[in-house]
């Protein structure tokens, strides 16, 4: 037996030396062939496209006029007169419009901060967008098969992610996660993520990413004027995004991702920062810089987006005005790379009207190219990460969106953080999203642009 398995495996060596002597050109072309076709998936790889996405439109009877707010909040914390004129001065001059919405424990007297308001506010706006996405997108939630969910500041148990498994009857092995902590970018954040995961998912999968800010419970008590802010600023609102790594049925294709953190810098990891108050009441607290890093991290998020977004001639002519600043030491303003051949449309994070501003100077931009974010804060105001997802909304529903324009978002958050995606444009929506639906021919319109001093001492 031993004598007779040499003999044929000796056969079958010969044999298969004179094939591959014979057909040597076919098996080398072939062996190129997947040698090139690797290397080309590994450096590029599976594409991610937005198939649908939805908007949380508030309820009328949530809109609390500014001078209403601020009553409840002298009469439940007892405020001075100097703190009430400045949470005034803080309404007129933030950019928010009076009907901008807040859940039911802010219209009462004293203020309820009760975590079952909390726990209801989160079931009602993330309910109500992911009902709106499946509808729109046409698709049963057994297709999901990641689901992702960001926020910051309130956390629940079980996770809001099991509380959309339990409401939608998810599939048992969809791979879930959520994201605390991370500011007012986490949605780009979570973009990037599913992004990630959907490259090594088989084709046609479909991940759901849902962004939002519970505000209930989470509004600062005290008397301290940087803690005070938030109170102004935020309002309740969410999105969800239905992602897939099949271009069936898909609206944009994500071209780029860029996160940039300055976290390693003490200035930059406190200017937002969740803390006590000397009194023991809890908040987040602004910092008098935050503005000023906001720019750095801006700075340095356009380092790495400027080359992937720019025409060669405006990267050279950034080349020679840097060059020309370092080695002729002439005092000019540096170039200011002109975006606008590059991208149609800018999504800004509408978190306060001044850091809208800063971005606005940065990159040179027009009043048009702001639009959209100067609206979605007064309309909606500061609505955390889902800020860029109804400002996209709103250059659908004014009907701005052609096919093939690139859409810029740029989200800023705690860290502190700079995250941006660049989407292209497949097929405009033929609608405006609900978010807008009802208002969108009153905008725009006109919002005081230019920040004038708040106080001799703060400047949000």
């Amino acid at each position: 037996m031993v004598a007779m398995i040499l003999e044929v495996t000796q056969i079958c060596q010969d044999r298969l030396l004179a094939w591959s002597t014979n057909n040597l050109p076919p098996i080398l072309a072939f062996l190129l062939i997947t040698v090139v076709t690797v290397k080309y998936l590994t450096r590029h790889p599976r594409r991610v496209y937005l198939v649908e996405y939805a908007c949380f439109g508030p309820n009328s009877k949530y809109r609390i006029a500014p001078a209403s707010l601020i009553e409840n909040f002298r009469l439940s914390h007892f405020l001075d007169d100097d703190n009430t004129s400045f949470l005034g001065k803080i309404c007129r001059r933030s950019g928010l419009g009076d009907e901008t919405c807040l859940p039911s424990s802010y219209h009462c007297t004293p203020l309820i901060p009760s975590f079952s308001l909390a726990r209801k506010e989160a079931e009602q706006v993330i309910f109500t967008v992911v009902d709106d996405l499946f509808s729109k997108a046409s698709m049963e939630p057994s297709k999901i098969d990641i689901l992702i969910v960001n926020c910051s500041i309130m956390t629940m148990i079980p996770s809001m992610t099991d509380m959309i498994i339990n409401r939608y009857k998810l599939r048992s092995d969809i791979q879930n996660m959520q994201l605390s902590g991370m500011g007012c970018s986490a949605g780009l954040i979570a973009v990037g993520l599913a992004r990630n995961l959907l490259q090594l998912m088989p084709y046609g999968a479909h991940a759901m990413v849902v962004s939002t800010e519970i505000v209930t419970c989470n509004y600062y008590a005290g008397k301290k004027r940087s803690m005070q802010l938030t109170n102004m600023l935020f309002r309740m609102g969410g999105a969800a995004v239905l992602l897939s790594n099949s271009r069936a049925n898909a609206r944009f294709e994500l071209l780029h991702t860029v996160r940039k953190s300055t976290a390693a810098q003490d200035s930059a990891y406190h200017c937002v920062f969740h803390e006590e108050d000397d009194e023991g009441n809890l908040g987040l607290n602004l910092s008098k810089d935050l503005v000023a890093v906001a720019g750095e991290a801006l700075k340095a998020n356009i380092c790495t987006s400027a080359p992937l977004l720019l025409p060669v001639s405006e990267q050279l002519s950034f080349l020679l005005s840097s060059i020309a600043q370092v080695f002729l030491k002439k005092n000019t303003r540096q170039y200011v790379p002109n975006f606008g051949l590059a991208v149609e449309h800018f999504c800004i994070h509408a978190g306060g009207r001044a850091v809208i501003d800063a971005v606005q100077r940065s990159l040179n931009l027009s009043d048009e190219q702001v639009e959209p974010s100067r609206m979605t804060l007064h309309r909606f105001g500061n609505t955390s990460s889902s800020s860029v997802w109804y400002e996209m909304a709103y250059c659908e529903a004014k009907q701005l969106m052609r096919k093939g324009d690139r859409v810029w978002m740029i989200g800023f958050g705690s860290g502190y953080k700079c995250n941006s995606a660049v989407w292209k444009c497949i097929l405009p929506a033929r609608s405006a999203d609900s978010a807008w639906a009802n208002c969108i021919h009153r905008y725009p319109m006109e919002v005081p642009k230019q920040v004038t001093a708040m106080t001799k001492q703060y400047r949000y």
